[in-house]
Order: C-alpha cells, then structure tokens, then sequence
C-alpha cells in the first residue's frame, strides 16, 4: 500500500475516482460521437477556441475592469479587509448566470420554438425564470459577503499569552487572577518607618 502511495502521490481511493471518472468520460464520448462525428467535433473545436481566443480575454478584461472600479486597496487597520475580495461576492454570480445564459440562451431568448413538448412548459417562462435566479444569486452573494464583513469587524479578544516561566503569569500585579498568590520578587519592599 505504502509502495503506490509513494509511486502514484495519492490514496488508492482517489486513483479509483480518477478511473472511474476517465471511463465514464471514455462511455459519454463514444455514445456522444455515435451521431454526427464530424459536426460534434467541429462544435467541440469552435467552442474550445472561442472560449479560450473571445471569452477568456473578455473575462479578464471585465474582471480588470471591475478591479479598477471597486478599487484594490482596502485600510490599514487590523478588521479591515481588503477591497479585491469583495469582487469575489461579485465574480461567482455573474459567473453562474451567465454560464445559465449561455447554456439556456435559446430557451431564454425564445430562439427556438417547439420546445414546449420536450419541457412541459410555455415557451415565455424561461426569461423571467433566469431573471429571478439571478436575482436569488446575486441576494444570496450579497448575503454572503454581509455575514463576512459582520464576522471580520467583531472584534476578537485575545488570550493572554505567557513570556515568563511556566507558572508565571506575564502581569505583574498580584491582583491579576483570583487566588494568586504574589511570589517574593512580585512583592513591594517593606518600608522601616
């Protein structure tokens, strides 16, 4: 066990996962290309390269963009948290809707009809229903980041830490815990009057 631990880098359980996960990609590739080989190929090429040639760049650029707008500097106290990552309150919900977007644009936009069969339900639904996902996302984010700033601005009391021996408390009045008794260095000289 201690041999395929060292040569593979991981548990055997996550070498199975990563088998059982090529075989399942191996089985939806072969069912997936049982159609139109060549068209699937061609949309799976045009969609890599317009991914990685157009949205990729458009992300950074918005993103960039974004940066510069919210700003990339926060405080300098100690609860102050810094402004970029509150972009991440904004990144994951537009992210998740526009992914929605992109992958329902026909049904959202009523691009192509005769689906109605095939879901169930009219075809004007679908806009208003992304509307309103959106809308829960971007309140649960705002949500999400209220609790974070809530969480961050509470002040923390911090716990004594002891500097002198093992016993010692690092305060030096007598009177710092109940019950403590001074040590003979703690204790004030006696006056002779």
């Amino acid at each position: 066990m201690k041999s395929l631990r060292a040569r593979y880098g991981a548990s055997p359980l996550h070498l199975l996962l990563v088998l059982c996960s090529f075989a399942l990609t191996a089985y939806a590739g072969t069912r997936l290309l049982k159609g139109d080989t060549l068209r699937i190929a061609i949309w799976f090429v045009g969609a890599a390269l317009i991914h990685d040639l157009v949205l990729l760049p458009l992300y950074t650029l918005t993103d960039r963009a974004t940066q510069a707008l919210v700003g990339s500097r926060g405080g300098a106290g100690r609860h102050d948290r810094p402004r970029t990552t509150w972009i991440n309150y904004l990144r994951v919900p537009t992210f998740v809707a526009l992914l929605l977007l992109i992958t329902w644009y026909p049904l959202i936009l009523s691009k192509v009809p005769g689906y109605q069969l095939a879901t169930g339900l009219p075809a004007d639904v679908f806009l208003g229903r992304w509307l309103l996902i959106t809308a829960a996302l971007f309140a649960a984010s705002a949500l999400c980041l209220i609790t974070s700033m809530r969480r961050h601005r509470t002040p923390r009391t911090e716990p004594r830490t002891q500097t002198k021996g093992a016993g010692e408390s690092s305060d030096s009045s007598p009177s710092a815990k109940p019950g403590h008794k001074a040590s003979p260095e703690q204790k004030e000289p006696e006056s002779d009057t």
